[in-house]
């Protein structure tokens, strides 16, 4: 690790993010190589932005009450290892040194579950509509920052790492965009998606 990577991270907590411990969280298995990185959306309510849902979410402090969307939700513990607002601005709730609880059921690269060797960011968005260029930036500036410290080999969307189960972030995330943002080889992408 060089010296100007240790300024941007504290112990997997990037410098640039707002820091929001979340529960939700484990230690990741022996000799888990972090080289995956995992992009979802989310809005809570769907399609509704702005509120502090999410970040609630992420911290089970949603009060599952206050709309009827969110009683599927009740007891549910999730977390990402970031958050990207419509504005761009970037929320972190797990180390990324630790295992956020994002993939669920999962498979890519030839292995299963893979919470346990990836970061997972979520944009603020509904899966199948578009992002803001905000949003692409700040997903490009913090995927750079995640590559200086971690081997990162491979980005995927959830809709790839759980086909069938989950289709953010859907055919409104531009991929390409965000390939010539990071210039990043054509194999570090899902096939057909740059």
């Amino acid at each position: 690790m060089t010296e100007g990577v240790d300024v941007l991270w504290d112990r997997g907590w990037y410098c640039f993010a707002h820091r929001e411990p979340s529960p939700n969280h484990g230690a990741r298995p022996p000799l888990a190589q972090i080289d995956l990185v995992v992009v979802h959306s989310i809005s809570l309510p769907p399609g509704q932005y702005g509120g502090d849902e999410v970040r609630q979410l992420f911290t089970n402090t949603l009060d599952c009450d206050a709309h009827p969307y969110f009683d599927q939700l009740r007891g549910l513990k999730v977390s990402a290892h970031f958050f990207i607002r419509r504005n761009g601005e970037l929320w972190q709730f797990v180390s990324c040194d630790d295992r956020a609880w994002h993939a669920g059921a999962s498979r890519w690269r030839g292995r299963d579950s893979c919470n346990d060797d990836s970061i997972g960011i979520e944009l603020e968005g509904l899966e199948g509509q578009t992002f803001e260029p905000a949003q692409y930036e700040a997903l490009a500036d913090v995927c750079a920052a995640i590559a200086q410290r971690y081997p990162i080999a491979h980005i995927a969307g959830h809709e790839h790492i759980a086909p069938g189960r989950k289709q953010d972030p859907g055919p409104g995330f531009d991929w390409k965009r965000l390939r010539a943002a990071l210039a990043w080889p054509q194999g570090c992408f899902p096939p057909g998606c740059s």
